[in-house]
């Protein structure tokens, strides 16, 4: 009997103590209730009194997370190649290399035609083709005259792509972030400090998008920048001895230059010969002969000897 009554008390005394934690642990809910509920009543003044300092803090945490993406399984590589040909007809040699881009999926950006002093024509076209027809383009391209310059190029921006796709990640979490707390504004100067953080950072986000477009088109199209010639465009200096052809057109140069050098003579002294001749016709015509009338007439020696007999 004395075995029952001690072990009572005891069952008595543990349902104390779990009543006891039981409406300590309801306490402490209550009282992490009550903050989280006053910290979602202060939310508008306490969460904007540092608006710029929580979206860096956003921005920093997506960026961190977006740094440890992995990188593309493909290269991305820019492709650039410069081609100078000689051909015999520029016109037909520029139509099969209009032909062939678009046969291949890409297109003419630019063309410029000039023409020289003897009259051979000469062509600059840029052409953007698909990475994967670069080197069939190139290989027709090269293949359509006499071959006189090439030039490619391969540059792989494989981590300028990836830095631009982590960053614009972390920048549109940072707008979101910052709209977040717009709408949780109440006070009207963190609405206006907020206004011009998302406009600030929405233009570095659509800069970066600029430049992840710019990339995947230089990435993904080729650029080739080709020059058709019907003479080579930088001859070189091959001095070959000169034959009788060659003397008499240069005798007939020099004698042309010549020609015209005393046509040029002639003409620059004829205005002064033409006065100096109507002076002398004046001078014989009218001024001399009255100087003559005007003189008294001498007799000769003959005459004086016969005037002195008589």
């Amino acid at each position: 009997m004395s075995t029952r009554r001690s072990v009572r008390p005891v069952h008595a005394l543990a349902g104390v103590l779990l009543a006891a934690a039981v409406t300590l642990t309801g306490c402490g809910a209550n009282d992490t209730g009550d903050s989280s509920s006053a910290q979602k009543a202060a939310g508008p003044e306490a969460g904007v009194a540092q608006p710029a300092e929580d979206a860096k803090a956003g921005a920093g945490a997506s960026g961190s997370k977006a740094s440890t993406a992995p990188k593309p399984s493909v290269n991305r590589i820019i492709r650039t190649a410069t081609l100078t040909v000689q051909v015999k007809n520029v016109p037909k040699a520029l139509d099969q290399a209009r032909t062939a881009t678009e046969n291949a999926g890409g297109y003419l950006s630019d063309e410029t035609t000039v023409r020289d002093e003897d009259s051979s024509e000469q062509t600059r076209v840029v052409l953007r083709v698909p990475v994967d027809e670069y080197d069939d383009v190139l290989a027709g391209l090269q293949g359509a005259g006499k071959l006189l310059e090439r030039t490619a190029k391969a540059q792989d921006v494989t981590d300028q792509v990836v830095d631009v796709e982590s960053r614009i990640t972390s920048q549109r979490a940072s707008v979101i972030r910052v709209r977040e707390l717009m709408d949780r504004a109440t006070n009207l100067s963190d609405v206006v400090t907020l206004e011009g953080e998302l406009s600030r950072r929405e233009s570095d986000l659509e800069a970066l998008l600029a430049q992840q477009a710019s990339l995947k088109d230089r990435t993904s199209m080729a650029t080739i920048t080709l020059t058709l010639s019907e003479q080579p465009v930088s001859a070189g200096k091959e001095d070959d001895d000169p034959g009788f052809v060659d003397a008499l057109a240069g005798g007939w140069d020099a004698f042309v230059t010549m020609l015209r050098w005393i046509a040029i003579a002639f003409g620059a002294v004829l205005p002064f010969a033409a006065v100096l001749a109507l002076i002398l016709f004046v001078w014989l015509r009218l001024l001399r002969p009255r100087r003559r009338a005007g003189r008294p007439v001498r007799p000769s020696e003959s005459e004086r000897e016969e005037a002195e007999r008589v």
